[in-house]
């Protein structure tokens, strides 16, 4: 994690390797253990997060049409806010069937102009047959126009943490400005998943008909015996052939995001190998129980000075079988914490490390109050603060670097 000492506090770093004892696998060896010709690709484990692979997965690229699956996360949030309903109507405007129905020469749910369709509906066209008259009667109905609803979308998913990605339409057509990394949309879909787990399930349907006509989910991987359930497929010439992928087996989800494949039926063999990959060469490893005190952070101006960390959830890794190398894991916090502090506050993160790559990160949460100190107490913090500074100045120097 970068700090920039000039505008914000600094980070404080609590190394844990010498509690951790597992043995795993450097990017080297994980390098040498899978090669794909994506060009940009990821494959990450659902319930630890772990990431297993990842080339380039930080390069910007166009997301073609699976830039659609913010443009459904979008509506998800409205849902399940309450400001939409599935019986919500939304009408097909001249503009979204010119440019995104069946005249138009892109995917469509083929919607007719000037009738007003159900939200579920919609949704379907969206999700399952990639409908560009969809996306399009969607952002204009809930935002008015569609540059309307791509800043709806920009704030959902800065809100989401996709911090790299920038949207500019609801359909994934051609900008210059739309932009989105593979880890970005791996990330994208994890949240999805676990935010929307009854919407979602839309995704993996095989199959809707609308207008008469019948149309095959787009996504290659939910034909193959290989657990899939989801998510998106894209395809532009600026982008290639683009998939965001998810199955399961026994219990475990993978999700795997390619792009930039030449043809349809490689990213379709890639994403597969990936996946198979994934499922066939990790086992999962516990490093800390849920609510297991992790560390402890330091505090200025509380009646206690330190505070134990705890995560809500188990802290796991997926380690490749019969590889050897230690993990690595540190705390990273914006401090010392400054008092008071609510028990459950999330104050820290926690990063795991295989080598050089960080394979986990996720949030630390405080196990106890920490209520203000005292005059005296607060004082002598204070002139603790003003005489150590200087080390932690050092010390985010050192971490800028890292």
């Amino acid at each position: 994690m970068r700090q920039d000492a000039s505008s914000r506090k600094l980070a404080i770093i609590g190394f844990l390797s010498c509690a951790i004892s597992v043995l795993v696998f450097s990017r080297e060896a994980l390098a040498q253990s899978f090669q794909t010709t994506a060009p940009t690709a990821i494959l990450i484990d659902a319930d630890t997060q772990t990431i297993l692979f990842e080339k380039n997965a930080d390069e910007l690229m166009a997301p073609a049409s699976m830039a659609k699956t913010m443009t459904a996360e979008v509506v998800f949030s409205e849902l399940k806010n309450g400001r939409l309903s599935m019986n919500s109507e939304f009408t097909i405007s001249t503009n979204a069937w010119r440019r995104g129905g069946a005249g138009s020469g892109g995917s469509s749910m083929f919607a007719k102009v000037n009738t007003s369709i159900r939200l579920e509906d919609l949704l379907r066209g969206l999700v399952v047959q990639s409908g560009n008259d969809a996306a399009i009667a969607i952002a204009e109905g809930i935002s008015g126009t569609e540059d309307n609803f791509a800043r709806l979308m920009n704030e959902r998913a800065q809100q989401i943490g996709l911090t790299k990605s920038t949207f500019r339409n609801a359909t994934g057509y051609s900008d210059p400005h739309q932009k989105v990394t593979v880890r970005d949309l791996a990330k994208l879909s994890l949240f999805i998943i676990d935010t929307y787990p009854d919407l979602y399930k839309m995704f993996g349907e095989r199959e809707f008909t609308w207008n008469k006509i019948r149309q095959q989910n787009r996504n290659p991987l939910l034909t193959m015996d290989i657990g899939a359930d989801g998510l998106k497929t894209g395809n532009i010439e600026e982008s290639g052939y683009g998939l965001i992928g998810s199955a399961v087996q026994n219990g475990q989800r993978l999700i795997v995001v390619v792009n930039g494949m030449k043809t349809a039926k490689d990213r379709a063999t890639e994403a597969r190998k990936l996946l198979d990959w994934g499922f066939r060469a990790f086992e999962p490893q516990q490093l800390f129980a849920e609510g297991q005190v992790i560390g402890d952070a330091q505090v200025f101006g509380g009646d206690q000075r330190s505070l134990p960390l705890v995560s809500k959830k188990p802290v796991r890794v997926l380690v490749r079988r019969g590889e050897g190398e230690r993990i690595s894991a540190r705390i990273v916090y914006t401090g010392p914490l400054k008092a008071p502090i609510q028990k459950g506050a999330e104050v820290a993160r926690i990063q795991v490390n295989r080598g050089d790559m960080q394979a986990l990160e996720m949030p630390l949460y405080a196990n106890e109050d920490i209520r203000e100190g005292n005059l005296r107490q607060r004082a002598l913090d204070g002139l603790l603060e003003f005489g150590t500074g200087w080390v932690r100045r050092a010390m985010s120097s050192v971490t800028n670097k890292l």
